[in-house]
């Protein structure tokens, strides 16, 4: 029974202060107080994800859920070679271990733990994973290596796997609305490090089929490990955060399944999770009810291999270079308008580095309107942040930042020689209105992905699996598919 959970008192000890929520105590911090709503929050969201079924799920869930797993095979199979996620391969193969589950993309096993946190580095290796904005962050690149390192353990099958994916997926973009939008834009948490590893608890709990009780421990063991800084954007350790969200949320699912225990109300608990980690603490935001019904309804692929808070303003550059056919050397200066939000996530000026050049709105604004491809992965290179004609773009963009716009909004406007001014907008924020459209464009990504990686047998091979995951047995014609 959930005794601690109903009183929702800090847990007595030496020197300690028992604090009612709603009583005003002399002294005492704002982390001492829940709001109104909060009371049960940890078992009510726990209860949701459990009650996620397969057979349950409307019919374009489980296609975006699809989507979401081609998608994250995708980027990670791209991602393994990247210098990051070799040394942290080579790291985890001499720590040793019985192998239990595959690394994406490469003809290796490793101990589920090890296969969760390697995956999830390589799945935001690129930032080329998909996005929610109600994390806000990465959701797949999370919860997906973590459900199916589990998933390949235990020879779940796909429908299962499927079902585990949304449950984790749903979670994560609620408790990243409980502690919107000062977890992320004010305080400076990664929510893809922090909120993701809730989100990989949950889904790991849904697959090993944990009752609530054990649930709710798993979500505290996870609210113990949570962590990302934005700080590190542009470094290695920004895709770690993904990685270690994926192990440290599939180590609170198994630790819980062994009895191993923690606070069952570490959301919403004095000095819990919401408490220490935002001064926004919203109830009523995660149990509502998002557009559409789902969270994944609202789920954002991305085409850019960039930042995407880049997107709308890379977006609107090219929108402009098609219609004027604008050279560089025609354009005297360039005004790039975002939410203000996006200086504390992508505004590194002068980048020296491919990883600084995604978080660069000047140089990702300056590629677009030079004709680069920012969806190739070579267009970022420590080379292009050196390019002469790029520097010279980059150096003639003034950014202004808007106070109420949000982040997925942009407009770019061209300052021609001759007073002449051409202007246009873009919103990455709206989600696909046609699912099956979104499909053929990812399809198309995942070939230019993973086909220079695997070959044309393998990858078609694998795209397949991924289009029959509903009716697999197992998840071994994946894992085949990506050695």
């Amino acid at each position: 029974m959930l005794l601690a959970l109903l009183s929702l008192t800090a847990i007595p000890g030496a020197g300690s202060v028992v604090v009612q929520p709603g009583v005003p105590q002399e002294g005492a911090l704002n982390m001492n107080t829940i709001p109104d709503g909060a009371a049960g929050l940890t078992l009510a969201l726990t209860r949701r994800a459990l009650a996620v079924r397969f057979d349950d799920l409307p019919d374009d869930i489980r296609v975006i859920a699809r989507q979401c797993v081609l998608d994250t095979l995708a980027v990670a199979i791209a991602g393994a070679g990247e210098p990051l996620v070799r040394m942290l391969e080579a790291e985890l193969v001499d720590q040793g271990g019985a192998g239990t589950a595959g690394v994406i993309g490469r003809d290796l096993t490793l101990p589920a733990l090890s296969a969760a946190l390697l995956n999830g580095t390589a799945s935001h290796a690129l930032d080329l994973d998909d996005v929610a904005m109600a994390m806000p962050g990465h959701p797949s690149a999370t919860v997906l290596p973590a459900v199916l390192a589990l998933a390949e353990e235990r020879g779940a099958s796909g429908a299962e796997l499927i079902a585990a994916f949304v449950a984790g997926t749903e979670t994560a973009c609620r408790i990243g609305r409980l502690v919107a939008p000062g977890h992320y834009d004010g305080l400076g948490f990664h929510a893809t490090g922090t909120i993701g590893t809730f989100g990989a608890a949950m889904g790991c709990a849904h697959l090993l089929g944990l009752d609530v009780e054990r649930t709710a421990h798993a979500l505290g063991i996870a609210a113990s490990q949570a962590a990302g800084l934005k700080a590190m954007f542009g470094t290695m350790c920004k895709p770690l955060h993904a990685g270690r969200a994926a192990y440290n949320g599939l180590l609170a699912a198994r630790l819980a399944a062994r009895g191993f225990t923690s606070r069952p109300d570490a959301l919403e608990c004095p000095q819990g999770f919401a408490r220490t980690h935002s001064p926004d603490f919203d109830p009523a935001a995660a149990l509502a009810e998002p557009a559409g019904g789902w969270h994944l309804r609202n789920n954002l692929f991305k085409y850019h291999a960039a930042c995407y808070f880049t997107h709308a303003p890379i977006e609107a550059a090219r929108k402009l270079r098609l219609e004027h056919a604008l050279t560089a050397d025609r354009i005297d200066a360039i005004t790039v308008r975002v939410a203000e939000s996006c200086d504390r996530v992508c505004n590194i000026a002068a980048p020296r580095t491919a990883l600084e050049a995604k978080f660069s709105l000047r140089l990702t604004v300056a590629m677009a309107i030079a004709g680069l491809d920012t969806g190739r992965l070579d267009t970022f290179s420590d080379a292009a942040c050196d390019n002469p004609i790029l520097v010279r773009l980059r150096d003639r963009i003034g950014i202004e930042f808007q106070r109420d716009w949000p982040p997925t909004r942009a407009e770019v406007v061209l300052h021609l020689p001759d007073g002449t001014r051409h202007a246009a907008e873009h919103d990455s924020g709206v989600p696909a209105a046609d699912v099956a459209e979104q499909g053929r464009r990812l399809e198309l990504k995942f070939a230019g992905l993973v086909k220079p990686v695997l070959g044309r047998r393998k990858a078609t091979a694998l795209a397949q699996a991924v289009a029959e995951l509903d009716t697999l047995l197992s998840l071994a014609p994946i894992a085949e598919a990506w050695a």
